[in-house]
């Protein structure tokens, strides 16, 4: 028999205690953020109609994805990402929810792809999503709720920035370029390939798609606007793109976080859905890949089945994030010390060990209780290692006082505590 691998499957993930501490502050930070902003929580099963996917992504989602049939014959796929599943969900109550709907879910997503830094075969997803509107105060709203995430998380807000454009934008400078629309989603799909490609395999896949050397050369040119103004020059004052992005920057002024925000032209995103803003965020270095991106997809519901809709929304993963807060916060997750650790010297002391943290647990206290007696130098070493706030260790002078010392670990004050 061939020996058993200790592994995880390649690119799947092991959480052992060590590693839940940084999933945990990523996750209680997303939470937290998504419901102060007012984003009502949702989930859906893992396992998702392959027709779904294709309809939403293309027939090659088969070659990207984990598909396989069922006993039934059914073809189904794990997950890669919620917002087709979202779709199918809300065009399935689309006459009975009350628009506009605010939703965010931490779900479980699997692609089998080539791994770099920063991408695994699974990750965990923070998605928000707003749906019903086309105010671009909802863009303000998960912006706002993601900066809220990113804070909690201890991350500053010098070490990061968001990057945003409009899809809408560069097919408006697309089409005074003289390219036609029929032509912009392959130039976006293109264009979003800048920095993974070189811009003379980009000029080739955009060829292929029928641009001639003007039209190649005219499109490059576009990518080197730096600034909102410069694209307002070439848009013109009456752009309806032009004007949402202004209204952004000013929304984001007013919600506290305007500096965050900078305008790049070669945000794209290479999903196809995607209609108007569209955004990623990045360290400040760009060491790491986004950290999160999304924006508005007004056609998605229609393309599932359901009504035209208008919907904005965003992906945040765990695989990056967690990465960049190991770079700004070092290898050992910063821990919020609480509750207590107990521990007891002989046999003699169980008891009172017990019947100590049975009451603590019953006020609201998170209360460790050491299995066995244990001397109290190993006791206080296994207390300093964990989560635990306050140390007490009873022995027989305890037990005969009556009172137990609660040492706290962190200043090493001691509190008396009646037993």
């Amino acid at each position: 028999m061939s020996t058993v691998t200790f592994e995880a499957p390649r690119g799947m993930r092991d959480f052992y205690p060590e590693d839940m501490v940084w999933r945990n502050r990523i996750f209680d930070a997303w939470r937290a953020a998504a419901e102060r902003a007012g984003f009502r929580n949702y989930d859906a099963c893992v396992v998702e109609s392959l027709e779904l996917l294709q309809r939403k992504s293309g027939e090659e989602v088969s070659e990207q994805i984990y598909a396989f049939e069922d006993k039934s014959g059914r073809k189904l796929a794990l997950r890669p990402e919620m917002t087709p599943t979202l779709a199918r969900m809300v065009a399935a109550r689309q006459t009975r929810l009350p628009f506009p709907i605010k939703w965010y879910t931490i779900a479980q997503c699997f692609r089998y792809e080539r791994m770099t830094r920063g991408r695994k075969r699974e990750h965990y997803q923070l998605n928000m999503d707003i749906i019903g509107s086309e105010e671009v105060l909802c863009e303000a709203e998960i912006l706002g709720a993601a900066v809220a995430a990113m804070r909690a998380m201890g991350l500053g807000d010098e070490a990061w920035r968001i990057h945003v454009s409009s899809r809408a934008l560069l097919g408006e400078l697309l089409a005074k370029s003289g390219i036609p629309e029929a032509q912009h989603p392959a130039v976006f799909i293109a264009l979003d390939k800048r920095g993974k490609i070189s811009d003379e395999e980009i000029a080739a896949l955009l060829r292929v798609e029928g641009l001639d050397d003007a039209a190649v050369a005219k499109t490059f040119e576009l990518l080197s606007v730096t600034t909102l103004d410069e694209a307002a020059a070439l848009a013109g004052a009456d752009s309806p793109a032009i004007a949402n992005l202004r209204d952004l920057f000013a929304l984001a002024e007013q919600m506290g976080y305007g500096p965050l925000l900078t305008f790049d032209i070669a945000v794209i995103r290479g999903l196809s859905y995607y209609t108007g803003i569209v955004f990623e965020a990045f360290d400040v270095q760009r060491k790491f890949r986004a950290i999160f991106g999304g924006g508005r997809y007004d056609s998605l519901l229609a393309l599932v089945g359901g009504q035209p809709t208008p919907a904005v929304g965003m992906g945040f993963g765990d695989v990056v994030v967690g990465e960049v807060l190991r770079e700004a916060l070092g290898e050992t997750c910063p821990v919020t010390r609480h509750g207590y650790a107990i521990g007891y010297m002989a046999a003699e002391q169980r008891g009172a060990a017990v019947a100590l943290a049975a009451r603590l647990r019953a006020e609201g206290h998170a209360v460790d209780l050491a299995l066995l007696p244990q001397k109290p130098k190993h006791f206080f070493s296994k207390a300093g290692a964990s989560a635990a706030k306050f140390a007490v260790f009873l022995g027989p002078d305890d037990l005969a006082a009556g009172t137990a010392q609660a040492k706290d670990l962190e200043t090493r004050e001691i509190t008396p505590l009646p037993l």
